[in-house]
């Protein structure tokens, strides 16, 4: 396996003076292609800004970022887009869709803004609907989905562009536990079917025991 991720040094400060904040000292992690790993630690704890960093959502004070073998760390915000759309997948807590758009509309677009024909991103966002069991409800605006659905469909928006890397923040923290097994299930499908590289960060310790291996947070170190 080939890495995917490798964060080496990576420190973030909030505020200054008496008032500032380390969450992330000198941190260090590695993720290979193929391998899922679970960040599970306490709120608060800087797993967000963590991942925000690795996804280059955030600029991080110190240390370096290398994705897919390439150092992110110096890229300006034009690099750092063009790295996001061609090497990462984020799926959040809330699934962000556009509402004004159907389920395959959302999973077209990313798609249509890497430069991908239209004829091709729809094929796309078909095949990875129908791996999640959202064939018949791609027509459907947002609105019109569960709560699960719509996850499952903010999942493939993710996946469309076919990254090496996946970055998710509690992606079934806003679903029913019953929902939440299922959709996991299927996060954890797509993934490996994608042969991805993933981060997943999750309060729930069943979930992460089904991960690869886990990692936390302490003291600004990743442990």
């Amino acid at each position: 396996m080939s890495e995917i991720l490798r964060l080496s040094g990576v420190s973030k400060t909030y505020g200054g003076g008496e008032t500032a904040i380390e969450v992330l000292n000198e941190a260090d992690l590695t993720i290979d292609r193929g391998e899922i790993v679970a960040l599970a630690a306490p709120s608060g704890s800087g797993k967000s800004t963590l991942l925000h960093i690795a996804g280059l959502l955030d600029n991080a004070d110190a240390g370096r970022i290398e994705v897919g073998g390439s150092d992110v760390s110096g890229l300006d915000d034009r690099g750092r887009t063009a790295a996001r759309r061609a090497e990462i997948g984020f799926v959040y807590q809330f699934h962000h869709l556009l509402p004004e758009f159907s389920a395959v509309e959302n999973v077209v677009l990313p798609q249509l803004a890497s430069g991908v024909g239209a004829k091709p991103a729809g094929k796309r966002a078909e095949e990875l609907l129908a791996s999640v069991g959202l064939a018949g409800r791609a027509g459907h605006r947002p609105a019109e989905l569960s709560g699960g659905e719509q996850q499952r469909v903010a999942m493939c928006r993710a996946l469309a562009n076919r990254p090496g890397l996946l970055l998710a923040d509690e992606p079934t923290g806003n679903l029913d536990v019953e929902t939440s097994e299922s959709v996991f299930e299927m996060l954890l499908g797509l993934v490996r079917n994608e042969g991805l590289g993933a981060l997943i960060a999750t309060h729930n310790p069943e979930l992460a025991g089904r991960m690869d291996r886990t990692v936390t947070l302490s003291g600004g170190k990743i442990v």
